[in-house]
């Protein structure tokens, strides 16, 4: 794909704001190559896709430019290079399916992102990390506090754009979560809002569902509550075990996940209170 600029749009909806917008870009020579909108709740979103050669100045000047007619409307928003990877620091505890996932379609170029480090609180994938010549860093969990306080730092170190949370079982304390809100993205092993918490699976078997499920959402102060990005089902039936059920699951979460962080990473996900809109 060409390079391009993403630009996303939030603000109080009104007549005339594609309108503007457009005539903005079309001043400017630019070619939109994808459009996306949408209206809830009085508040416009808006994606687009702009062909950076179409433009006569780098994304630095189109913001500059561009900042005049956002203050005017009001407008949360932001510009993304297609040039310019996010940067992805994984964060895993021992299960490795979903970590497994990611790091192949990131060596195949399916995930354009880098990934400068994979951060654990076990030593169990250190071995499988540095294979894909990634950095893994073991963070003792002993003193939880401090922990988080590290995995902080190291994120700001390698200039995490994004947290993603490939199984990682612990729960992140509540500063995190509002430092980096819309930054962390974490994987359910449920349909949620059913079965929060620990053992999903164990809880749907005992309830008999006939669905299982998985949540790619962000994370939030509120356990397994955050706005919610991506999701999927599986069929079961009263035969299957939770063994069974949880070995359906894996196949769920990791297609979940890596849809969710690749809407993400493509900027196609505005957030809408406790909802997202989707751009896919």
């Amino acid at each position: 794909m060409n390079r391009h600029y993403t630009l996303t749009i939030s603000c109080p909806d009104r007549v005339g704001i594609i309108a503007a917008v457009t005539d903005f870009i079309a001043q400017h020579g630019g070619f939109i190559v994808e459009a996306s909108y949408h209206t809830e709740e009085e508040q416009f979103f808006m994606r687009q896709e702009i062909r950076a050669d179409s433009l006569p100045f780098d994304a630095d000047e189109f913001c500059r430019r561009f900042a005049p007619l956002a203050g005017e409307l009001s407008m949360d928003w932001k510009l993304a290079d297609s040039a310019k990877n996010k940067r992805l620091v994984i964060l895993v505890s021992k299960q490795d399916h979903c970590l497994d996932d990611l790091l192949h379609r990131w060596r195949s170029g399916e995930l354009q992102v880098d990934i400068p480090c994979v951060i654990s609180n076990h030593e169990d994938l250190r071995s499988f990390v540095e294979w894909h010549r990634i950095p893994f860093i073991h963070v003792d969990m002993q003193d939880k506090a401090a922990a988080f306080e590290k995995i902080a730092e190291l994120f700001e170190q390698h200039r995490g754009d994004t947290l993603v949370l490939a199984r990682f079982m612990q729960i992140l304390p509540p500063g995190i979560c509002q430092r980096y809100a819309g930054r962390i993205i974490n994987i359910h092993h449920s349909f949620l809002p059913s079965f929060v918490g620990a053992k999903p699976y164990h809880q749907a078997y005992l309830r008999g569902v006939k669905l299982i499920g998985a949540t790619c959402h962000y994370v939030t102060r509120d356990l397994d509550a955050g706005p919610i990005i991506e999701q999927d089902t599986m069929r079961i039936d009263h035969g299957d075990t939770v063994d069974d059920l949880v070995r359906y699951g894996r196949d769920i979460e990791k297609t979940v996940l890596a849809r969710g962080l690749r809407y993400h990473v493509e900027d196609r996900v505005l957030v809408c209170g406790n909802k997202t809109i989707v751009f896919k």
